[in-house]
C-alpha cells in the first residue's frame, strides 16, 4: 500500500548528455552521440519513484516543440503525468563530459517567463489533483517570472496534502523567513544550509543544532541537510538522525538530490518511518551518482547500498 504522491516541475528541462575528449576553448568540439532524458525536479522525482517500484502523478509544464519532445520522453519511461500548458518553449539543458579528465560541465537555459495567467492555471490544476493526505513533492527550480513566495502559495492550493519542498535560492530563503505552514519536509544542502545559519556547520552536530533549529520555529515538520559524500542530517520533533553516504564510485552527481527525494517521500508514502526514509534516501542518492550523466537510481544499487545507509541518532 502506498499514500499518493503528486510531483510539480514548473521548469522541466530536455536534457541532453555528451562527451568530448577535450575541452578546448575556441576549437569545434566533437561531441559523442547526446543522451536525452526528461528533466526537471519534480519530473526526474518522478522517474525515480517508478524505478524504485512507486506511483506517483507527475504535473509538468510543457510548451513548444520542445516541450513535444519532453513528453513523448516521459511517455517512453512510463511515468504518469498530466500536462500544464506552459508559457513559451520547454527549455533544454546540456551536460558536457570531459573525458580526459572525468569533469562535468553543466549548462542549464533558464526557461520562459510565467506570467499571472500561467499561474493562475497551476493553482486551479493543484486543487484538483492533490490527494488529501498524499505527498506533494515540489521541487526543482522555480521558473523566471514567479515571486520568491511562490511555494507557499502552491502549498496552500493543495489544502491537507503533506507537502515537500526541495528548492535554492530565493524561494528557499523566503521559506526559511516566513515558514509555510504545515510544511511536511524542507531539504536543502550543507553550503545552503551554512548560508542561512550565516556560519560554517564544521560537524554533524552544528548541522543537527541549524535543522532542529528551523524544527522548533516551525519552518517545516523534518528539516534534511544534505552533507554531501559524508552523508545526510534530519532533524523533527525530538529526534535527530545521521545516514551515512555509501563509498561507491562517482560517476555523475546529475540526479542525486531528486533521486533521494524520491526514495525519502516514497519510503514515507509506503508507511516507513523517518529513520528509514532517510536511509533508503542515501542509499538512493549514492546509487545515482553511480550510474552515467543525467540517469537516475536504480532500484538493485538501492537495495544493495541499504545497509550501508542505516541512521543513526546523533
Amino acid at each position: 500500500m502506498q499514500a499518493p504522491i503528486l510531483t510539480l516541475t514548473l521548469n522541466p528541462a530536455l536534457d541532453m548528455a555528451t562527451g568530448v575528449p577535450q575541452i578546448i576553448p575556441g576549437h569545434k568540439l566533437r561531441c559523442t552521440d547526446p543522451h536525452l532524458d526528461p528533466g526537471g525536479g519534480g519530473l526526474n522525482v518522478s522517474r525515480a519513484i517508478k524505478a524504485l517500484g512507486g506511483d506517483s502523478l507527475a504535473l509538468v509544464a510543457l510548451g513548444g516543440l520542445t516541450g513535444d519532445r519532453l513528453a513523448g520522453l516521459i511517455r517512453a519511461e512510463g511515468v504518469t503525468f498530466l500536462s500544464i500548458l506552459g508559457p513559451g518553449e520547454t527549455r533544454q539543458s546540456l551536460t558536457v563530459t570531459e573525458e580526459s579528465s572525468g569533469k562535468q560541465f553543466r549548462f542549464m537555459l533558464p526557461g520562459p517567463v510565467w506570467g499571472a495567467a500561467e499561474r493562475a492555471r497551476v493553482f486551479t490544476l493543484l486543487a484538483a489533483t492533490a490527494r488529501p493526505g498524499g505527498y506533494s513533492v515540489i521541487s526543482g527550480s522555480q521558473p523566471p517570472g514567479v515571486p520568491a513566495d511562490f511555494p507557499a502559495h502552491l502549498a496552500a492550493s493543495m489544502e491537507g496534502s503533506l507537502v515537500v519542498l526541495d528548492t535554492s535560492g530565493a524561494a528557499l530563503t523566503e521559506a526559511v523567513r516566513t515558514p509555510i505552514p504545515g510544511l511536511e519536509v524542507l531539504r536543502m544542502d550543507g553550503e545552503e544550509g551554512e548560508e542561512l545559519a550565516g556560519h560554517s556547520l564544521e560537524t554533524l552536530t552544528d548541522t543537527a543544532d541549524f535543522a532542529a533549529g528551523l524544527v522548533a520555529r516551525g519552518v517545516a515538520k523534518r528539516v534534511i541537510v544534505a552533507r554531501g559524500a559524508e552523508g545526510n542530517v534530519l532533524a523533527e520533533a525530538g529526534r535527530r538522525l545521521f545516514s551515512p553516504a555509501p563509498k561507491v564510485r562517482v560517476k555523475s552527481t546529475v540526479g542525486a538530490g531528486d533521486s533521494f527525494v524520491a526514495a525519502f517521500v516514497l519510503s514515507l508514502a509506503r508507511g516507513q518511518d523517518s529513520a528509514q526514509a532517510l536511509a533508503m534516501a542515501s542509499a538512493a542518492a549514492a546509487a545515482a551518482v553511480m550510474t552515467d550523466a543525467t540517469m537516475l537510481c536504480r532500484a538493485e544499487d538501492v537495495m544493495r547500498l541499504m545497509h550501508e545507509a542505516a541512521a543513526r541518532d546523533i
